[in-house]
Order: C-alpha cells, then sequence, then structure tokens
C-alpha cells in the first residue's frame, strides 16, 4: 500500500499544472555545462500516448507546449524521443502521420515503438505459419514484421465457417465445402482487441485445442498448446468518455479463463509484449540510441524517463526495466570481481548460471547504455488523482484492484511513480530541470 498512499498524498498538492517542487536535481545530461557549441542530451524521453498526448481522437492541450520545448526552429529534437504505445492496430509510419498532425512537429516512424514491434526479434516464428488476431490492417502488420505465412481470424471462419456459430445471422445457410487448403497453424499472435470478441475467442481455442488443425477434433490432453505470442496487457485504456475503456488486456483475461474452464489448464505465453514488459523498454532504449547515433550525439544516454497515465503499464513497465537495468549492473559488478579473485588464486563463490544467462531477447540487440529508467505520472488519462484508497495500510491489495496481467505480480513499489506531475508539458519541464538541460 505504500505506492497507493504516497500517490493519494502527493495529488492532493496536485491543483495546478506546476509540476511537483519536491525535485531533487540530478546529474547533469551535459557534463556539467549547457553552454557546449552543440547540445549533447545524455537522456532519452519515452512518450505514452494515449492519455498522455491525445484522449481518443482529441489532443491533450499541454502537449503541443511541450513538444515546442523539445524541438529546435527547424523542428529537429533536441533530445532522443520514442513514443511507446500498447496500440496494435495500425503501422508505425500510420501512427508518425498522426502524432505529426497532433503535435505539430515531424515525427518519423522510427521513433514510434507500437505493442507489437518487438516482434521484429523473434525470427523463429517468421518463416512459420502464424495465426493473427486483432483489428486493422493485422496482415499488413504482421507482413511488415517479418512473418511470411500469416493466416487472419476471417481467413480461418471463411475455411472454417461451422467454427463460428454465437451469432445467428452469420451461420451458414449451406453446407460448405470440405476441401480446405490453409496449412497447420504453428503459433498464435494476438496484436490487440478485436473487434467481434465471439469470434476470436472461439477460434483461437479451436486452434489451441487442435494443435492448429482445424479439421480436428479437440483434444484436451494436448498440452502444452501451440505458442501464443501477446502484444498489449492493458486492462483499460483512456479516450474521449468519462471512465477507462476495456483494452486488450480484457480480452487476454476471457481467452485464459475460458481455456482453463476447458482445460483445467492454464494458458501460456511464449512471449508478452508491450508495456510493463522488459522486452518493450529494452527495444525502446534500443531505438532511443539509435537516434543519438544518427544525431552524432556522442554522450552515452544514462538516463530514461517514461512519461505515462497508467500506473498498471506505464509506471510499472519503467519500475521494472529501471530495476533490471540495476540488477545488470549488479551483475556486470559481481562478475568483475569474480574475474578479479579469481586472477589473484583466491577462492570465491563462481557466478551462479542464471547471472550468466540473459534474457534471449536480449542477444537480439546492444547492451544498453542506460543506467536508469524513471517513471513521471501524469494525470490527464487513466490515472485519477482523486481516487480513494483503503484508509487501513494493512489491507491487502487483491487480483480484484491489481489491473496488471495475470503473468505480472503486485509488487507496491513497482507502481509508485518517481515524480507525480499534471500533465506533460509539466513532466518535460520536470525532466529538463532533473538534469539540468538548457535547450539553446
Amino acid at each position: 500500500m505504500r505506492g497507493f498512499s504516497y500517490l493519494n498524498r502527493v495529488a492532493n498538492a496536485l491543483c495546478s499544472p506546476r509540476v511537483d517542487r519536491k525535485v531533487r536535481l540530478g546529474r547533469c545530461g551535459l557534463c556539467g555545462t549547457a553552454s557546449d557549441s552543440k547540445l549533447q542530451p545524455g537522456f532519452g524521453l519515452l512518450f505514452d500516448i494515449d492519455g498522455v498526448l491525445v484522449r481518443g481522437k482529441t489532443p491533450i492541450p499541454a502537449a503541443k507546449k511541450a513538444f515546442q520545448k523539445l524541438v529546435n526552429p527547424q523542428g529537429q529534437f533536441l533530445v532522443p524521443v520514442v513514443f511507446v504505445t500498447n496500440a496494435g492496430n495500425c503501422l508505425r509510419q500510420t501512427k508518425a502521420d498522426q502524432l505529426s498532425h497532433i503535435l505539430g512537429v515531424p515525427i518519423s516512424q522510427d521513433q514510434v515503438m507500437m505493442s507489437h514491434s518487438p516482434l521484429r526479434m523473434f525470427r523463429k516464428y517468421q518463416d512459420k505459419c502464424v495465426l493473427v488476431s486483432g483489428q486493422g490492417p493485422v496482415l499488413d502488420i504482421a507482413k511488415n514484421l517479418g512473418f511470411s505465412k500469416v493466416v487472419t481470424i476471417d481467413m480461418l471462419r471463411e475455411s472454417f465457417p461451422l467454427l463460428d456459430m454465437v451469432d445467428h445471422n452469420r451461420r451458414p445457410k449451406i453446407l460448405p465445402s470440405s476441401d480446405v487448403n490453409l496449412p497447420k497453424i504453428d503459433a498464435v499472435i494476438l496484436f490487440g482487441e478485436p473487434i467481434r470478441w465471439e469470434t476470436n475467442l472461439q477460434l483461437i481455442v479451436d486452434v489451441l485445442l487442435t494443435n492448429g488443425n482445424l479439421g480436428g477434433a479437440h483434444n484436451n490432453q494436448s498440452y502444452p498448446h501451440i505458442p501464443v505470442l501477446a502484444c498489449n496487457m492493458d486492462l483499460m485504456w483512456m479516450a474521449e468518455a468519462q471512465s477507462p475503456r476495456f483494452g486488450h488486456g480484457t480480452f487476454l483475461v476471457c481467452l485464459e479463463n475460458i481455456y482453463k474452464k476447458i482445460t483445467g489448464k492454464d494458458l501460456k505465453y511464449e512471449a508478452l509484449m508491450g508495456k510493463p514488459s522488459e522486452l518493450t523498454y529494452h527495444y525502446a532504449e534500443y531505438l532511443i540510441r539509435s537516434q543519438a547515433a544518427e544525431r552524432e550525439w556522442r554522450n552515452p544516454i544514462g538516463n530514461l524517463y517514461a512519461i505515462g497515465d497508467n500506473l498498471m503499464t506505464d509506471i510499472y513497465g519503467a519500475n521494472l526495466y529501471n530495476r533490471y537495468l540495476e540488477e545488470k549492473s549488479s551483475r556486470k559488478s559481481s562478475k568483475a570481481l569474480a574475474k578479479v579473485v579469481a586472477g589473484t588464486g583466491s577462492k570465491a563463490s563462481a557466478v551462479s548460471q542464471e547471472e550468466e544467462s540473459d534474457n534471449a531477447w536480449e542477444s537480439e540487440l546492444a547492451p544498453p547504455s542506460a543506467t536508469s529508467c524513471r517513471s513521471v505520472l501524469v494525470c490527464t488519462g487513466v490515472y485519477d488523482p482523486h481516487t480513494q484508497v483503503p484508509s487501513d495500510p494493512s489491507e491487502c491489495i487483491t487480483e480484484t484492484v491489481f489491473h496488471g496481467h495475470r503473468d505480472f505480480r503486485f509488487d507496491p513499489a513497482l507502481v509508485e511513480p518517481g515524480h507525480l506531475v499534471q500533465d506533460v508539458d509539466a513532466a518535460v519541464q520536470l525532466i529538463f530541470e532533473q538534469e539540468n538541460f538548457v535547450p539553446l
């Protein structure tokens, strides 16, 4: 409860767009000076979109003001910026065009990270037949990510029309031919919340229970099932409505519970991506480094700042990645110490196998240069500064109020933001103060 009590106290002080003044100025991002002939940032910014920059299609007023601080008169960014969204219903270029229009500054697709962007690293599935679920141009999205053999839910339904029976008006009037040309499905990829949940839930469960062979009957003993890769775990997200709307995380809750009710076993994920997964932040950090290299900024990007509106995704994810960076740094120190001790001939416990092995996806990208990822919570989206918290600090947080995904445990420290501010403009101003960064 420590994190929630903290938020409740600080939120009461947010009566104006002024930032939280309990700010401890950190190290200078410009090696001690902001008057260099060429501005050299030592930090990068990760922006959530929904609830931070827009609500639905409506821009949040503070967004344009914030981005005027981030670009020079030529429209070039003064610091590396990546937009990290859990949306997955369009291509990166489409989202970049939308952001350029909303913010009034040119945005490149290389600055945009959709929830499905890390799928590029899962090369072993790119030549396999994958079923994709979501909405928007899912076929184009999958092919853009490198997948060559793609089957959509609509293609599956057309080939097996007798499997989709909830909507009476969509039931086939004539018995279909038994001649089906679709190959066996090797994996399932969930991009985001679909439009017809009943159709998607039914056909995905069918695929899992037939081991990818929809022509056969269910086999509940077929376990583990074929791989499932899911993007975007947001239970809810903020649009124009007064209250948050269902997100893909809600769809995943339905799928997980239906599968378990039928089989008695847990649905297993090969990978979960999108915030709050470490994988997503690792990929975002890679994009930040790529921008810095392209602009020939020589200072290492040591600090990341993640600005979001959702405790269970944006704040949890940033703090989780910060913990990962700290542990990685600690492991490096342990390894270095072990080598020194070994060199002296002294006895020392060996570095554990667990410490020696990194996550499989880390091998796809260069090691991060960042040493910290600091979370900044804004009050313009999902987070409500007036939310009531239990008066008894010892009262347990149960699954009914933990909006994170099933496979992420609740940890009060992970939902405590590094900073709480009114809006994104206040967040940018705060970060500039933290980094002693003065745009020329």
